[in-house]
């Protein structure tokens, strides 16, 4: 391997199941012999692992592309990831570009990109299979995590059968496949061998975990079998539906110290009319039982949501009704998104689409929501004491900092002092200013 490159770059876009996915090709990549550089250096190779969430990311995808071929246009340039699967012939007519590789072909990168660094091309390789077919969970480098922080994420799922009018998801990502449930434990072993204190697990749609395994198992017996791992220090659960909250998952909610008290449950509109034009699954009474099921069991979970400013035939009155919902449910904070028509999506072709500026005005008013609901949560907390895990340290004000989150996902702040990396530390809540919780 002496006469091929040896310096990479690598930058993610997207969710947190794109971001450990694209911390393993690190450790694949790592492992192989290739150094590590910062994306804004010079490289070998450059590996842009893309979103097509919306079409700003697959705006982001292309810029990205292009800021590496003018970087060094000699190096070997891979796009892979979500836009690469969903617009590979796109993908592969930008400047620069020597492959594309869909969402499973990652698994096989450092194969592919060595073949081409024996044999350069002028046409760029094509490595995207259609996943409609697949029912196999495809990891990327297991055991080769290029993960540094002290959280780390275990991707057991994949997929998504959902099919809601805007998303584009389950076309770039395929249908539910779910990790055996041995290899989840072996790769939570390891992870926390490697000194990861918390793990959260992840997934495209996780509710769904266990989908079409042989031995009947879902997300409530995983969770159960990673709590007994003794040297768990803390277990986090990404996104759930509100219909994946069955008894069976609320009853091993309660009393589980290891498990922390913070559930992303996704709403998108508070508006029962919206909810059946984006194709959900509930309806908002449901929704809200689910929430009053959780703060029944739990003392006071942190509830954050994803919502959808603008949807397609969203009236003024749907939006007001989205609004006072909202207020009424305590969230402990609001992820904001208005809505981006996905090619190939029903919503993308609904009639009465919202006007741009309008969009961004209730995604604006939302986001004040979102910060005051932030604030009445966090303050609850001032005063009392925090369990919280050191992830890194900042320069704040000319302080340095440890910061880190709580169980119930506060960013809290504290001197910097006795503690390292990776340890959890005892700090009292004193001050919350600009979305965080200032401690002693």
């Amino acid at each position: 391997m002496d006469t091929l490159p040896k310096t990479f770059a690598l930058t993610t876009l997207g969710c947190k199941v794109n971001q450990e996915e694209g911390s393993a090709l690190v450790g694949v990549f790592a492992e192989a012999g290739y150094a590590l550089v910062d994306f804004s250096e010079p490289a070998d190779i450059y590996i842009i692992n893309t979103c097509t969430v919306t079409h700003l990311a697959d705006r982001k995808s292309r810029r990205l592309i292009r800021r590496a071929h003018k970087q060094n246009p000699d190096a070997l340039l891979i796009v892979c990831g979500c836009y690469a699967q969903g617009a590979p012939q796109e993908a592969a007519s930008l400047p620069g570009v020597d492959i594309v590789a869909g969402v499973d072909e990652r698994a096989g990168l450092l194969a592919l990109a060595e073949a081409r660094l024996a044999q350069r091309e002028a046409a760029p390789l094509l490595a995207v299979a259609d996943l409609k077919e697949q029912r196999d969970f495809v990891s990327i480098g297991a055991g080769k995590s290029g993960q540094k922080r002290a959280r780390a994420y275990l991707k057991i799922e994949d997929g998504c059968d959902q099919f809601c009018h805007y998303c584009i998801v389950p076309q770039v990502r395929g249908p539910v496949r779910s990790l055996p449930l041995p290899f989840v434990l072996a790769q939570a072993e390891g992870l926390i061998a490697a000194g990861h204190r918390e793990i959260v697990l992840s997934g495209i749609h996780i509710g769904a975990y266990g989908q079409g395994l042989p031995d009947g198992v879902d997300l409530a017996d995983a969770i159960k079998a990673l709590l007994a791992l003794p040297n768990l220090g803390r277990l986090r659960l990404s996104s759930l539906e509100p219909q994946h909250f069955d008894p069976k998952l609320l009853a091993l909610l309660k009393d589980q110290a290891k498990l922390c008290p913070h559930f992303h449950i996704p709403l998108q509109s508070g508006c029962d009319k919206t909810l059946k034009a984006m194709g959900r699954r509930y309806s908002l009474s449901q929704y809200q039982a689910v929430l009053n099921s959780l703060r029944s069991i739990l003392p006071d979970p942190a509830i954050t949501t994803d919502i959808i400013a603008g949807y397609p035939g969203e009236s003024e009155e749907d939006f007001s009704q989205t609004l006072d919902f909202i207020k009424g449910l305590a969230f402990a904070g609001l992820h904001i998104f208005p809505y981006s028509p996905r090619p190939g999506t029903p919503a993308a072709s609904f009639p009465d689409q919202v006007r741009p500026e309008d969009k961004q005005r209730r995604a604006e008013e939302l986001d004040i929501i979102g910060k005051i609901l932030q604030e009445n949560y966090a303050k609850k907390y001032l005063g009392q004491e925090l369990r919280v895990l050191a992830e890194q340290q900042l320069e704040q004000d000319g302080q340095i900092y440890w910061s880190g989150h709580s169980a119930n996902y506060l960013q809290v702040l504290w001197p910097s002092g006795e503690v390292s990396r990776g340890e959890f530390q005892v700090v009292i809540g004193k001050e919350y200013r600009d979305g965080c919780i200032f401690a002693e």
